[in-house]
């Protein structure tokens, strides 16, 4: 419905309440100033009678917004209508064709107040007997119409009214025992709709009484008064201003009792966001029906789930049901996936089918939960795959740098000294002959073979330092604190033999970040401290530089942080600007790669004030390559 077809669609109810409430009013108050003084009613129930269409024509408006249909509103709108004061007949009791009419019609607000109870709360009529009850009590005032027109003489209402322009027979006993049977059955069936509500309430279950609210509580109270009404009508005898006004406000609490119902129960549809609030990440079986059967306020509430593999419903143990068909006072809510495949069984108190919207969103938000649970259980199983292949490559590209390290130390550099040997063999012969020139020639070929046996080694030792492999961290830090340019105090109290994937990855780090300190930082001293702390390997690499690093553009350290990461490690960075900058790292000692995605979510935590980049510092020879000694800006 587009914005104008709503609006036009209020303003004509609009109007149609203010016709309806202006009606009614104008009935009162003509039919009050035009009866005689000395049977005038007292202002006070003039006023509480006018009242009870206000009370109809606001509910009305209230239940267009939030009721379940139009039938309630519109009921309502009628019984404005139809409220009819008895001393209209001083107004319109020279009108012959018209007061037979009013006459006819003067009790079927009474119908449509029955009939308003009827269709609540759901907007409509819920069974054969609500049926026959709406039919008998139509029927009844259709007959009641017929008799008024056909038989009333002006002895039938209170004025000295013109004749009945539509009477066929002067017979006042048979109109009068119509007109007594058609009180008698109305009072009848008001009794009958308020005393089976009112036991259907008693009886019902928690949601039952929930959704029935006081409505028969009210209608109750008005069928008595009704009663006691129809009694002094029947034996000539004044029932009492007491009466008459209790059974007017009586009357006036049928709607709201029945908007409030209908408040009631949207508010329990609201529940169900708490609902999905408490399994969007998937709750399990056992936490989510017991959340349902407190949203719905019903105890009996049991929730059956599909097994794929055994094609059968099952309940939260796993344990087969015997049976799918819907029980005792109880229905059963199919829930199924958007593409059709089953998902679970609720039952639940037969009278929760009257709260269709409710039940909707239930289904959604059990629809949500089964898709939350299988969208993180997906993503789960992805992120530990995705840990494992990260892990695997650490480990793959580790095994590549020792090979690749034993084949420099085995092959090229022994080859290269076999090289250096017979060069010194022919200077040395060379020079003992008397041939200078071919022995210089030959020292400086041996020099240059040297200086590239030297980077050789360097390039070998950056690979996969041979000191790490021998001596572990114990041995490796100090040797790499002591190529630092930077005086370096280190503390490494790592006993025994750590995972080789965790002792090069903490290697390579402490090379980064003293790679940083010699081009960046402008620090006078560093620090580095490496111990094992509850199965966790410990380190902090500190200066006492100008600080302000940061890791935006510094890809050295971000490969060094993802190796970290990829081990179930943290890597933590402080420098505030003149403070220095403190690199702490933490990784479990034995790398969980199955552990799910739990254990990958590890974090890069980051608490820098940025600074401008400061000169290279240079003197960071032998500082490990493949990613290490890249520059951390600052």
């Amino acid at each position: 419905m587009s914005v104008q077809e709503r609006r036009r669609r209020i303003a004509i109810r609009a109007a149609v309440l203010i016709v309806a409430v202006a009606f009614s009013l104008w009935m009162e108050v003509a039919g009050f100033l035009a009866t005689p003084v000395a049977e005038q009613k007292e202002v006070a129930y003039v006023t509480v009678h006018a009242t009870v269409p206000i009370v109809f024509a606001a509910c009305a408006a209230i239940a267009w917004s939030i009721g379940p249909n139009d039938v309630p509103a519109r009921l309502m709108v009628l019984f404005v209508f139809l409220w009819i004061p008895q001393s209209i007949y001083a107004v319109i009791g020279d009108m012959g064709w018209l007061w037979p009419f009013v006459r006819g019609i003067d009790l079927v607000w009474a119908v449509v107040s029955g009939l308003l109870v009827l269709v609540y709360p759901r907007g409509w009529l819920g069974d054969r007997l609500d049926r026959v009850i709406a039919r008998t009590a139509v029927g009844a005032s259709v007959v009641n119409l017929v008799a008024v027109l056909a038989l009333a003489g002006p002895e039938a209402v209170p004025c000295d009214c013109a004749p009945n322009a539509y009477r066929v027979a002067d017979a006042p006993v048979l109109f009068a025992v119509l007109d007594y049977g058609y009180r008698v059955v109305g009072v009848g069936l008001a009794l009958l709709i308020a005393g089976r509500l009112l036991v259907r309430w008693v009886r019902g279950s928690v949601p039952a009484r929930t959704i029935a609210f006081l409505m028969p509580i009210s209608l109750l109270a008005w069928a008595v008064a009704i009663a006691v009404q129809a009694t002094g009508y029947i034996t000539a005898t004044s029932t009492g201003m007491v009466i008459d006004t209790v059974a007017l406000l009586a009357m006036a609490a049928v709607p709201v009792t029945f908007v409030a119902g209908i408040s009631h129960t949207r508010n329990m549809r609201a529940r169900v966001a708490d609902l999905m609030r408490i399994t969007r990440e998937g709750a399990d079986r056992a936490l989510w029906a017991e959340s349902l059967a407190r949203t719905l306020r019903d105890e009996s509430v049991r929730v059956f789930w599909w097994d794929e593999e055994r094609g059968r419903y099952v309940d939260a143990a796993g344990h087969l049901i015997d049976s799918q068909e819907e029980g005792r006072g109880h229905s059963i809510l199919p829930v199924a996936s958007p593409s059709g495949l089953p998902i679970a069984l609720i039952r639940h108190d037969k009278v929760l089918t009257d709260n269709m919207r409710l039940l909707d969103g239930v289904s959604s938000a059990l629809r949500l939960s089964v898709d939350n649970g299988r969208l993180r259980s997906d993503l789960e199983r992805t992120l530990d795959q995705v840990r494992q292949s990260r892990q695997r490559i650490v480990e793959a590209g580790d095994e590549a740098r020792r090979r690749i390290e034993r084949d420099l130390h085995d092959g090229a550099q022994q080859q290269l000294v076999s090289l250096g040997m017979r060069l010194r063999l022919a200077a040395n012969t060379a020079r003992a002959s008397g041939q200078d020139a071919l022995a210089e020639d030959l020292e400086g070929a041996i020099a240059t073979l040297n200086q590239g046996l030297k980077e050789l080694r360097e390039l070998a030792h950056g690979i996969h330092p041979s000191l790490l492999s021998q001596g572990g961290l114990a041995l490796a830090v100090p040797e790499l604190a002591g190529r630092c340019p930077v005086p370096v105090e280190v503390d490494v109290q790592a006993d025994g033999a750590l995972p080789e994937l965790v002792e090069s990855t903490a290697y390579f780090a402490i090379a980064e970040s003293l790679a940083n300190i010699a081009k960046h930082s402008q620090a006078t001293r560093a620090w580095v401290r490496a111990r094992i702390e509850d199965d966790e390997v410990a380190i902090e690499v500190r200066d006492n530089g100008v600080g302000g690093a940061s890791l935006d553009h510094g890809s050295g350290v971000l490969g060094i942080a993802d190796r970290i990461e990829a081990v179930g490690g943290t890597l933590e960075l402080v420098s505030p600007p003149g403070s220095g900058t403190t690199v702490t790292v933490r990784m479990p000692l034995h790398a969980p790669a199955t552990e799910g995605a739990a254990a990958s979510g590890s974090a890069l935590l980051v608490a820098v004030e940025p600074v401008e980049r400061q000169a290279d510092v240079p003197g960071a020879a032998g500082v490990p390559a493949g990613g290490i000694g890249t520059p951390l800006d600052g």
